[in-house]
């Protein structure tokens, strides 16, 4: 063990085409980091096409690792170690490692044929020339090596080189002093029906475990210790297992039935995969015809006494929007999870993107409010999707969890909560006591402005329902202009007194008061923690507060904004949280933004801040 060096934390970007099983390769690394005990982050990227020509640089699929001995809050921005599996995937991805980091090349990826579609030069190899030399290069005929472990088992080539990746992480099982006993024991759980594929890709996996060893790899060994973390139980999560899992949660700490109705779409298919196998907790999913058929069954649900629940992408919602207006109307709860991704229209399927932020505050017809809440990390999914089911149940209003496609296919490790620790769920359903002089008032609320929740089928309580204005306390139908405008602002001020029953905004990191603040959102969180991190480092001491509820903004927002004298908002889009800050409060934030599908790097943060701060 003498000759294995420690390292605190490490980088892994595994790169090649989408048929390569680079998720795959990637997500079993993630599980044994996990397993070790390391904190971690990843980051998937990959093509919207189901697949995209071999060998091209549109195909190229990655996923990036980040684990470590130590807190780990972003997938991080240069890679240690890159891994490709053909000519386009280095060329793609060269730009993401850093000087002096190691390179695994699957030489067999790196023919005529391959160059060719990767877009070099002829008779030009990279890996033969001199634009490596500042790496640790690796290269190795993975696919040949592959087929000679499976010479014996009657396999076609294009069967053997399905499990080409395994050899990629035996391999750096080996280089990173990984155990295989738990990625074996799992091959063999997933292909139990398939016998004679879990056998090729166990004995692939042995063989570039071995083969590292008996090269006696020229980089060395690593060993990443595990962190130092709370007790408790933990998994490896990804963000959109966790919103199942709060779902779930919510529907048992509330005693509803759980009723999910959705209609498949990237990124936020993966919920009803995950809540489709929890039937033993009384959850009911439908997988609907299109999207306004999901969100209204959604709505027919929580009129009936369910915890409706509906998800999408922006496309998606933009459909559903008739609907969720209605549900506005009705005062009923609905939970609409909006796994955003970038746009508009179709834009990117498998991009990230918080472009859907003032779409979830204003995008329905008339004054339509609702409440939206964002969440930051993967596991943080759990708690804020519980959240919303929370506000929509108390408040009889819809509400919109908003995630995106980084949250959702990104993972860490999960402590599991003890339902001793979630908070309560309080119901508040209409009985015919709620009768006054003998007539039930459906729209008579408490000092909040909320409703009572009447279920139909109640004797004495039969009123009535429907997109047309309600008047004041029958809910019978109204045009009359005063009680119009009076029904307007009762359901706005409904939503504004939610900021009542909200935590106080906090700050993240950093002084009460000062020079810079940087306000964020969403799946910008842990880069920004890393950023700001950092700079303390370097002796910049920068405040930092990140918002879960965007709509009613927690009540002591403004306050806490107006204690330092520049406010920055780094946002996955073209700035919209910067203009609700602006216009809400005159305060002038400054936007920075970036619209390209991929997650803001630590560097871009750090650079931003230190140019306000030189400016100022």
């Amino acid at each position: 063990m003498s000759n294995i060096q420690t390292k605190t934390n490490v980088v892994i970007r595994f790169a090649g085409d989408s048929g390569d099983g680079i998720q795959l390769t990637g997500s079993q690394f993630t599980t044994a980091a996990a397993l070790s005990g390391n904190d971690l982050a990843t980051f998937p990227d990959f093509p919207a096409e189901i697949r995209a020509p071999a060998g091209t640089l549109a195909g190229v699929s990655g996923f990036q690792l980040h684990f470590g001995s130590t807190e780990i809050y972003s997938p991080g921005d240069l890679c240690d170690v890159l891994v490709v599996m053909n000519a386009a995937a280095l060329k793609a991805n060269l730009k993401q490692l850093k000087p002096g980091g190691i390179i695994i090349a699957n030489l067999d990826g790196f023919d005529e044929k391959n160059l060719r579609l990767a877009k070099y030069a002829e008779g030009e190899n990279p890996l033969n020339d001199k634009r490596l030399e500042d790496y640790l290069l690796h290269s190795m005929p993975i696919t040949k090596l592959t087929r000679t472990a499976l010479k014996d088992l009657g396999l076609s080539p294009r069967e053997m080189d399905r499990s080409k990746n395994m050899f990629v992480l035996g391999f750096l099982y080996y280089m990173y002093n990984r155990p295989l006993e738990a990625t074996i024991e799992d091959l063999q759980k997933k292909f139990a029906k398939k016998p004679g594929i879990a056998e090729a890709n166990v004995r692939v996996l042995k063989a570039g475990y071995s083969f590292a060893d008996t090269t006696e790899i020229q980089h060395g060994r690593f060993e990443v210790k595990a962190a130092t973390m709370k007790p408790g139980t933990y998994r490896s999560i990804m963000g959109n297992q966790a919103t199942a899992y709060g779902l779930v949660a919510a529907s048992v700490k509330s005693k509803l039935p759980l009723f999910f109705a959705t209609y498949p779409i990237t990124p936020a298919s993966e919920i009803l995969h995950e809540l489709s196998r929890y039937k033993n907790f009384g959850v009911i999913t439908s997988q609907a015809e299109d999207e306004i058929a999901a969100v209204t069954s959604a709505i027919g649900a929580s009129f009936g006494g369910s915890l409706g629940v509906t998800a999408s992408a922006g496309p998606g919602i933009a459909l559903k929007t008739e609907a969720i207006a209605l549900a506005v109307m009705y005062e009923l709860p609905l939970v609409i999870c909006n796994v955003q991704r970038a746009g508009p229209s179709t834009g990117m399927p498998t991009k990230m993107e918080q472009g859907d932020l003032l779409q979830a505050i204003y995008g329905r017809n008339g004054e339509a409010p609702v409440a939206v809440v964002a969440a930051s990390t993967p596991t943080d999914c759990f708690e804020v999707v519980f959240e919303a089911c929370r506000l929509a149940v108390e408040f009889m209003t819809p509400v919109f969890f908003l995630s995106d496609g980084y949250l959702a296919n990104g993972a860490e490790p999960w402590r599991f909560p003890k339902e001793a620790d979630l908070g309560e769920i309080n119901v508040r359903f209409a009985t015919p006591d709620d009768k006054q002089n003998g007539t039930f008032l459906p729209y008579a609320r408490d000092e909040r402005l909320v409703r009572k929740w009447a279920v139909p089928g109640t004797p004495g309580l039969e009123h009535r329902i429907g997109g047309l204005e309600k008047e004041d306390l029958t809910g019978n139908i109204s045009s009359d202009p005063d009680n119009h405008e009076k029904m307007v602002r009762l359901r706005q001020q409904k939503i504004d007194n939610i900021a009542k029953s909200v935590p106080a905004q906090s700050l993240d990191s950093g002084p009460e008061s000062g020079d810079l603040l940087v306000l964020s959102w969403g799946s910008t969180y842990g880069v920004i923690k890393t950023a700001l991190k950092q700079l303390r480092s370097e002796g910049v001491d920068v405040a930092h507060a990140h918002m879960r509820y965007l709509n009613p903004f927690p009540a002591n927002i403004e306050e806490l904004l107006r204690r330092y004298r520049e406010v920055v908002v780094p946002e996955n889009n073209a700035g919209q949280l910067v203009r609700l800050i602006r216009d809400k409060f005159l305060i002038p934030a400054i936007p920075h933004n970036k619209i390209k599908g991929q997650p803001f790097t630590v560097g871009e943060i750090k650079n931003k801040v230190w140019e306000i701060l030189k400016e100022s």
